[in-house]
């Protein structure tokens, strides 16, 4: 095989992947709309101590699962175990006050999406999220499913 035809290949595969990788979902990114919008009305309208705290964490996990899902052909396993650890990370990065070590402590918005306060149990709430995910969709359960 010459340099040429390798090089050819080499253009072919990532080519390919490059293709492939990216695929909307209209699916999940519907499902993930819904539930950023009961999200928001959960933020704007309930104010009490067990749906806004717990429901929402749950909810959250839930969203960004779907909304990775909508735009990425790989694994659901891979996009439900970044999901988890990427909560974990944001809820570990408030017991640190991230928000005010990168000087956003100001700033409403970074206060509500980053998060100011680290509490245990988020940390199980994103958790029955991730086991939730199992339960609603199909492709987890399957062992080595891929979107399609």
């Amino acid at each position: 095989m010459t340099y040429r035809n390798c090089q050819a290949e080499l253009i072919s595969v990532s080519h390919y992947k490059e293709k492939y990788m990216f695929k909307f979902d209209k699916k999940s990114f519907c499902i993930a709309i819904i539930i950023f919008i009961i999200e928001v009305l959960i933020a704007l309208y309930i104010h009490d101590q067990i749906i806004r705290p717990f429901v929402g964490d749950i909810l959250v996990v839930i969203f960004i699962y779907y909304f990775i899902k909508a735009f990425l052909r790989i694994r659901p396993i891979y996009i439900a175990l970044f999901t988890l650890l990427f909560s974990f990370l944001v809820e570990i990065l408030q017991y640190f006050n991230f928000v005010e070590l990168i000087g956003l402590g100001h700033n409403k918005a970074a206060r509500i999406i980053i998060g100011t306060s680290f509490s245990w149990i988020d940390l199980l709430c994103y958790f029955i999220g991730f086991i939730l995910l199992f339960i609603i969709d199909k492709d987890l359960r399957k062992n080595d499913a891929i979107i399609t």
